[in-house]
Protein backbone atom coordinates (compact mmCIF):
# COMPACT_ATOMS: atom_id res chain seq x y z
CA UNK A 1 0.00 0.00 0.00
CA UNK A 2 1.18 3.39 -0.98
CA UNK A 3 0.78 6.87 0.37
CA UNK A 4 0.73 10.06 -1.68
CA UNK A 5 0.62 13.69 0.59
CA UNK A 6 0.63 16.94 -0.78
CA UNK A 7 -1.89 16.19 -3.81
CA UNK A 8 -3.86 20.13 -3.50
CA UNK A 9 -5.65 19.62 -0.07
CA UNK A 10 -5.08 21.84 3.03
CA UNK A 11 -2.74 21.51 5.21
CA UNK A 12 -4.18 22.16 8.76
CA UNK A 13 -4.04 19.10 10.82
CA UNK A 14 -6.88 16.34 10.83
CA UNK A 15 -7.74 14.56 14.43
CA UNK A 16 -5.28 11.77 14.62
CA UNK A 17 -7.37 9.50 16.20
CA UNK A 18 -9.80 9.57 13.00
CA UNK A 19 -7.03 9.08 10.81
CA UNK A 20 -5.85 6.35 12.38
CA UNK A 21 -9.22 4.46 12.24
CA UNK A 22 -9.83 5.43 8.61
CA UNK A 23 -6.29 3.83 7.66
CA UNK A 24 -6.93 0.88 9.96
CA UNK A 25 -10.41 0.36 8.05
CA UNK A 26 -8.56 1.40 4.35
CA UNK A 27 -5.92 -1.55 5.28
CA UNK A 28 -8.23 -4.20 6.12
CA UNK A 29 -10.21 -3.49 3.32
CA UNK A 30 -7.90 -2.62 0.66
CA UNK A 31 -6.12 -6.31 1.55
CA UNK A 32 -9.59 -8.27 0.69
CA UNK A 33 -10.58 -6.57 -2.11
CA UNK A 34 -8.30 -5.01 -4.38
CA UNK A 35 -5.48 -7.06 -6.37
CA UNK A 36 -6.16 -8.77 -9.72
CA UNK A 37 -9.60 -9.76 -11.31
CA UNK A 38 -8.35 -13.56 -12.04
CA UNK A 39 -7.37 -14.16 -8.16
CA UNK A 40 -10.88 -12.84 -7.44
CA UNK A 41 -10.97 -9.45 -5.90
CA UNK A 42 -13.14 -7.41 -7.53
CA UNK A 43 -11.15 -3.73 -8.08
CA UNK A 44 -7.89 -3.78 -9.79
CA UNK A 45 -6.46 -0.13 -7.68
CA UNK A 46 -8.22 1.60 -5.06
CA UNK A 47 -7.25 5.28 -3.82
CA UNK A 48 -8.91 7.11 -0.59
CA UNK A 49 -8.34 11.09 -0.92
CA UNK A 50 -8.68 12.71 2.09
CA UNK A 51 -10.83 15.11 0.67
CA UNK A 52 -11.59 17.44 4.06
CA UNK A 53 -10.62 20.80 3.54
CA UNK A 54 -9.56 21.12 6.75
CA UNK A 55 -7.48 18.05 6.69
CA UNK A 56 -3.84 17.52 5.43
CA UNK A 57 -3.67 16.35 1.95
CA UNK A 58 -2.62 12.14 1.81
CA UNK A 59 -4.13 9.42 0.00
CA UNK A 60 -3.65 5.93 0.91
CA UNK A 61 -3.44 3.67 -2.64
CA UNK A 62 -3.82 -0.25 -3.43
CA UNK A 63 -3.04 -1.48 -6.65
CA UNK A 64 -1.61 1.34 -8.20
CA UNK A 65 1.59 3.82 -7.85
CA UNK A 66 0.46 7.35 -8.90
CA UNK A 67 2.15 10.27 -7.44
CA UNK A 68 0.64 13.81 -6.29
CA UNK A 69 0.76 15.04 -10.06
CA UNK A 70 -0.95 12.25 -10.98
CA UNK A 71 -4.10 13.16 -8.78
CA UNK A 72 -4.15 17.08 -9.15
CA UNK A 73 -6.58 16.77 -12.26
CA UNK A 74 -8.85 14.83 -11.32
CA UNK A 75 -8.95 16.27 -7.73
CA UNK A 76 -9.24 19.82 -10.38
CA UNK A 77 -12.15 18.00 -11.82
CA UNK A 78 -14.07 17.40 -8.18
CA UNK A 79 -13.58 20.95 -7.50
CA UNK A 80 -15.25 21.86 -11.05
CA UNK A 81 -18.17 19.80 -10.30
CA UNK A 82 -19.04 19.39 -13.82
CA UNK A 83 -19.35 15.73 -13.93
CA UNK A 84 -21.73 15.63 -17.03
CA UNK A 85 -19.31 17.97 -19.62
CA UNK A 86 -15.53 16.90 -19.00
CA UNK A 87 -13.42 14.13 -19.07
CA UNK A 88 -11.39 13.23 -16.25
CA UNK A 89 -7.59 11.46 -15.75
CA UNK A 90 -6.32 9.47 -12.93
CA UNK A 91 -2.85 8.85 -14.25
CA UNK A 92 -2.73 7.75 -17.72
CA UNK A 93 -6.60 6.71 -18.25
CA UNK A 94 -9.38 9.35 -19.12
CA UNK A 95 -12.60 8.59 -18.18
CA UNK A 96 -16.11 10.09 -19.12
CA UNK A 97 -18.94 9.97 -16.55
CA UNK A 98 -21.68 7.75 -17.43
CA UNK A 99 -23.79 7.60 -13.94
CA UNK A 100 -24.50 10.40 -11.57
CA UNK A 101 -26.12 9.63 -8.09
CA UNK A 102 -26.60 11.63 -4.88
CA UNK A 103 -22.79 10.42 -3.59
CA UNK A 104 -21.28 8.60 -5.94
CA UNK A 105 -20.70 8.59 -9.60
CA UNK A 106 -19.99 5.87 -12.16
CA UNK A 107 -17.41 6.22 -15.39
CA UNK A 108 -15.63 4.61 -18.24
CA UNK A 109 -12.76 4.33 -19.71
CA UNK A 110 -12.14 5.82 -23.15
CA UNK A 111 -8.52 5.01 -23.93
CA UNK A 112 -8.40 1.33 -22.43
CA UNK A 113 -6.41 -1.38 -24.14
CA UNK A 114 -8.45 -3.75 -22.40
CA UNK A 115 -11.08 -6.27 -24.58
CA UNK A 116 -13.77 -5.53 -21.98
CA UNK A 117 -13.14 -2.27 -21.20
CA UNK A 118 -12.48 -0.56 -17.49
CA UNK A 119 -14.31 1.57 -15.12
CA UNK A 120 -14.27 3.76 -12.21
CA UNK A 121 -16.54 4.33 -8.88
CA UNK A 122 -15.94 7.50 -6.96
CA UNK A 123 -17.86 7.89 -4.17
CA UNK A 124 -17.63 10.60 -1.30
CA UNK A 125 -17.80 10.63 2.29
CA UNK A 126 -18.20 13.64 4.84
CA UNK A 127 -14.20 13.62 4.68
CA UNK A 128 -12.77 11.35 1.69
CA UNK A 129 -13.31 10.52 -1.47
CA UNK A 130 -12.65 6.61 -2.66
CA UNK A 131 -11.75 6.26 -6.32
CA UNK A 132 -12.14 2.47 -7.22
CA UNK A 133 -10.93 1.15 -10.41
CA UNK A 134 -11.95 -2.58 -12.10
CA UNK A 135 -11.61 -4.45 -15.02
CA UNK A 136 -14.02 -5.41 -17.53
CA UNK A 137 -17.97 -4.75 -17.75
CA UNK A 138 -21.36 -5.16 -16.21
CA UNK A 139 -20.30 -8.03 -14.11
CA UNK A 140 -17.02 -6.66 -12.65
CA UNK A 141 -18.83 -3.04 -12.44
CA UNK A 142 -21.46 -4.81 -10.10
CA UNK A 143 -18.64 -6.62 -7.68
CA UNK A 144 -16.50 -2.96 -7.65
CA UNK A 145 -19.91 -1.61 -6.39
CA UNK A 146 -20.36 -3.96 -3.92
CA UNK A 147 -16.98 -3.49 -2.57
CA UNK A 148 -17.07 0.36 -2.63
CA UNK A 149 -20.45 0.30 -0.49
CA UNK A 150 -19.20 -2.02 2.15
CA UNK A 151 -15.78 -0.15 2.73
CA UNK A 152 -18.22 3.47 2.95
CA UNK A 153 -20.59 1.57 4.75
CA UNK A 154 -17.56 1.75 7.49
CA UNK A 155 -16.45 4.80 7.05
CA UNK A 156 -19.79 6.28 7.46
CA UNK A 157 -20.62 4.30 10.80
CA UNK A 158 -17.46 5.71 12.25
CA UNK A 159 -18.55 9.48 10.66
CA UNK A 160 -15.95 9.58 8.71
Amino acid sequence: MGVVEGWGGSSAASSSASSAVAHRTWEKWASTCVGSSSSGEPLKAALLLNYDPSAPSRAEQQGTKLKSPDLCPFVDFMRRNDLQKEFFSIGQNQYIVTSIHEHWFCARCVNTSKPAGEGVIVMQTAAFLLVALYEGSVGAASRAMAAVDQFVSHLNRKNL
